[in-house]
């Protein structure tokens, strides 16, 4: 993954301030992130689509994932508008987007030390 995707300058910056509670906020971020990728999947509301794209753009832009941010403001503006198979398409490129990116945290996650 590139610069485009992942800005590590903020992680840097999460793991200075967050010192040893750096690991367990990508934990969280990994776990909500999956837990936003379900109800994405299944919603059957465009409220809830719009809700969850907001709370998902959110904890995205505050771990540096800048692609995933972008995206899911996408959905949160357009989720409303959009054809059902456009949503599906946009929720499908999410998915895709955290899937490629996940591994960068996971590494990063494996990377921390572990709490004493």
């Amino acid at each position: 993954m590139d610069d485009t995707h992942v800005d590590r300058d903020v992680l840097s910056v999460l793991q200075e301030v967050m010192e040893g509670g750096y690991p367990d906020l990508l934990d969280i971020f990994l776990a909500d992130s999956e837990e936003r990728l379900k109800v994405l999947r299944t919603a059957d509301s465009a409220a809830l689509l719009v809700e969850t794209a907001h709370s998902f753009k959110g904890s995205s832009s505050n771990m540096g994932a800048l692609r995933l941010t972008e995206l899911c403001h996408q959905l949160e503006l357009q989720a409303r508008s959009l054809p059902c198979t456009a949503v599906q398409e946009l929720v499908g490129e999410i998915d895709r987007e955290f899937a490629g990116i996940r591994p960068l945290y996971e590494a990063e996650r494996q990377r921390c030390p572990a709490k004493i």
